[in-house]
């Protein structure tokens, strides 16, 4: 499965914004955290949990892509997600409307990998 998720990052382009633009690096930044927190939250065991796990690798491997890109060093950008995800984890775990929100935003964006 990881194999089949790295050929997906290295095979798509970034993610783009609705006018085609590139995402901006703290946005999928963002959604890595966010799919990181609800899948640690929801747990593998259930096929929402798996396709939450495989939206969060997918989201971790664009974000270190999208650092590298722009230049960022590795400790940054696992010390980027890292806050993300921890942030994210408050904010689903007090069930959070937005983050909620940002989540599904998140996952619709994510290519199904399994």
């Amino acid at each position: 499965m990881l194999a089949m998720a790295i050929t997906a990052v290295l095979s798509f382009s970034a993610p783009q914004a609705a006018q085609g633009d590139l995402l901006p690096y703290e946005e999928i930044v963002r959604c890595a955290g966010l799919t990181q927190a609800a899948s640690e939250l929801e747990g593998g065991e259930s096929s929402e949990g798996r396709s939450l796990y495989d939206a969060a690798l997918y989201w971790s491997l664009t974000a270190i892509q999208a650092a590298h890109t722009a230049g960022r060093a590795p400790s940054v950008a696992e010390t980027d997600q890292t806050r993300a995800r921890i942030r994210a984890v408050r904010e689903l775990s007090a069930n959070d409307a937005a983050a909620r929100t940002e989540l599904q935003r998140c996952r619709a964006r994510a290519p199904t990998l399994g």
